[in-house]
């Protein structure tokens, strides 16, 4: 990630750096929303809950998928062990 320091860039107020402290600001030009000024404290926050749900989601992803595979050559692997089991009891 790039970083500037604070007097190479536009003049920010005081209250503006404090106030981004505290909540993401949204700088706009021309009217458009262009940049979000955070703390690098809200900044690593924000990071945490998106590895956190990324998380969760393929987590939930690998969950399905085991429930919905099977072992391939699963049928025949149980028909064999049903064998060897037959051939105990014998």
């Amino acid at each position: 990630m790039q970083h500037y320091s604070l007097d190479k860039v536009a003049p920010l107020s005081e209250e503006m750096l404090a106030q981004a402290k505290q909540e993401p600001i949204l700088l706009t030009e021309d009217t458009h929303p262009d940049y979000v000024l955070m703390s690098v404290q809200k900044y690593h926050e924000l990071i945490q809950q998106l590895e956190a749900l990324e998380n969760l989601v393929w987590g939930e992803l690998a969950e399905k998928s085991l429930q919905s595979s099977s072992m391939v050559g699963s049928e025949r692997f149980l028909a064999e062990l049903q064998k060897l089991a037959a051939l105990e009891e014998t």
